[in-house]
């Protein structure tokens, strides 16, 4: 049979209450009586009912995450910023996505209400379902993240894009390259809007007899491949090739490798976010690092603001002061070896 709360107060030699008061890290607890608490619960090797906890504390001291995918880097680098903060504060992870379909999405958010204590939300999509976010937030806290037009009521953290692909499209100005391909992503995806957004504008300011070229992309390899070979397909070269992100430029860098083009001398390319691969290809990819376990961290410790440490969740306390959208996130230019200078410039 498996040990309880009743086991160890009595072992230790005190009430129940103190049991749990120990266990919940309290601070009104003699610290003789809390060694010995604990020693005894080590050595009946007692685990605390995570149901009955929930239903006497009110608490699951679980977060919720859902995010469009859960395949990449991107997704594996934010969920671990996002758990290390969890870890500092002894709560669990509950994780879902929803593969860009609006009505699993809705199923993910309404699966999590009365499993977890607050809901970080990644929903970069234009179709994104604002109204069911909103009637979550009315129940628990939420923290939306690259989230389009988000509800001035929810908190939100978000990349600055726009100003990240226009500081890629100036580098690549800056270093001679005056035919600019560009790889978008998703048509309905919030963070690939910003980002052909981005390159547009720069493109059109510095280089005004210019034209745009754009390419289709899907945020995957694949598609950056595709893209790769569209390009070597065309009757003119580009100077430089633009990824939106990077996933679509290590693709489109496996492509100009198979038809023995080299990059950069022949072609530049540059991708977005810096995810950890980036560093070990060959040759080393320039790219917009968004430092993406740090983007995870800042919005679980923002979502964190809206619990209580001992009494669980806050209930119907927003602080007015709060600000309900932080500064966005600048991502920093990386200059590595596919995205060199050729011919002066910055």
């Amino acid at each position: 049979m498996s040990v309880t709360i009743k086991d160890v107060a009595r072992a230790a030699q005190v009430s129940v209450a103190t049991v749990s008061r120990t266990l919940n890290g309290h601070g009104n607890v003699a610290e003789d009586v809390r060694r010995r608490v604990l020693a005894v619960a080590n050595d009946l090797r007692y685990t605390p009912h995570a149901a009955a906890r929930s239903l006497s504390s009110r608490r699951t001291h679980t977060l919720g995450v859902v995010l469009p995918d859960l395949h990449g880097e991107f997704f594996s680098e934010l969920v671990r910023g996002v758990d290390l903060v969890a870890r500092e504060h002894r709560l669990h992870l509950l994780v879902s996505s929803y593969h860009g379909r609006p009505d699993e999405q809705v199923a993910a958010l309404r699966a999590m209400r009365g499993r977890v204590d607050g809901l970080l939300v990644m929903s970069p999509y234009a179709a994104a379902q604002v109204s069911i976010v909103e009637e979550l937030a009315s129940a628990l806290p939420v923290v939306l993240i690259n989230t389009q037009d988000a509800s001035p009521d929810v908190l939100s953290l978000s990349v600055d894009n726009y100003g990240g692909a226009q500081a890629m499209t100036e580098h690549l100005i800056a270093c001679g390259h005056r035919r600019i391909a560009f790889i978008a992503g998703p048509e309905d995806n919030f963070d690939a809007h910003e980002r052909l957004r981005g390159y547009r504008e720069a493109l059109a300011r510095l280089l005004p007899d210019a034209s745009e070229w754009v390419l289709p992309g899907a945020f995957d390899e694949a598609s950056g491949h595709a893209a790769g070979q569209a390009l070597l397909a065309a009757g003119q070269r580009p100077d430089a090739v633009f990824a939106a992100n990077d996933m679509m430029a290590l693709g489109c860098l496996f492509s100009f490798v198979q038809a023995g083009v080299k990059v950069p001398d022949d072609i530049a390319l540059a991708g977005f976010d810096d995810i950890p691969l980036a560093r070990y290809v060959h040759p080393t990819l320039t790219t917009m690092r968004v430092n993406i376990a740090q983007l995870g961290a800042r919005a679980a410790r923002l979502l964190l603001t809206r619990l209580s440490a001992d009494t669980g969740v806050q209930e119907s306390q927003h602080n007015q002061e709060e600000p309900r959208r932080s500064e966005p996130l600048r991502p920093e230019l990386i200059v590595r070896e596919s995205g060199v200078r050729r011919g002066g410039g910055a």
